[in-house]
């Protein structure tokens, strides 16, 4: 069964962001756009570039109203450790949840159950707390955030326009379709 369109399941977690630890639940998700990206571990090596990169698009997704949430089954003090040891991780602005209980990481069913870890995850979550997109990758495999940007303009843009769909590499401005049945087959 898929997750999109579907609620954000209940949590509670801590995370660190900024030097503090806070609680997160998936009330955090709503009334704004969300970006949750999960990876596997702390102090390995795909995760750091991925999340370094996230990091490099976050002031795009913040001028959106998008907040963005890393998470894996480490602890929150353990994400703490790695921000201060890690010249990549150091730079992140954005919450690190910890999900040790691997709660979250079932919910959004992304727990690899063999080895207690996330697989690559990333969900963007519209602000009713709904599920609008997912994107899971093999664990060799790092994601590009870039394509974050668009993928939120473009469902902020459907949100907004009921009854409009934004074709493939859909960039903010072009044109869009609306559904019917005059564009069957002119496609």
């Amino acid at each position: 069964m898929s997750l999109i369109g579907t609620e954000v399941k209940p949590f509670v977690a801590q995370a660190y962001q900024k030097g503090e630890f806070l609680e997160v639940t998936e009330e955090n998700f709503k009334g704004k756009w969300s970006v949750v990206c999960f990876y596997p571990a702390d102090f390995t090596f795909v995760c750091p570039t991925e999340l370094g990169d996230l990091q490099d698009q976050y002031a795009a997704l913040k001028e959106l109203g998008v907040e963005v949430y890393s998470v894996s089954t480490d602890t929150h003090f353990t994400h703490k450790a790695w921000h201060d040891h890690s010249e990549t991780i150091n730079k992140i602005e954005y919450i690190m949840i910890g999900d040790p209980s691997q709660k979250i990481s079932r919910n959004f069913e992304v727990l690899n159950e063999e080895e207690g870890l996330a697989d690559r995850g990333t969900f963007i979550i519209d602000p009713d707390g709904v599920i609008q997109a997912v994107e899971i990758n093999a664990g060799g495999i790092g994601r590009d955030a870039s394509t974050l940007v668009n993928k939120i303009k473009a469902a902020q843009y459907v949100r907004k326009n009921p009854g409009e769909v934004c074709p493939a590499k859909w960039q903010e401005g072009s044109e869009t379709l609306t559904p019917g049945l005059d564009l069957v087959g002119k496609i």
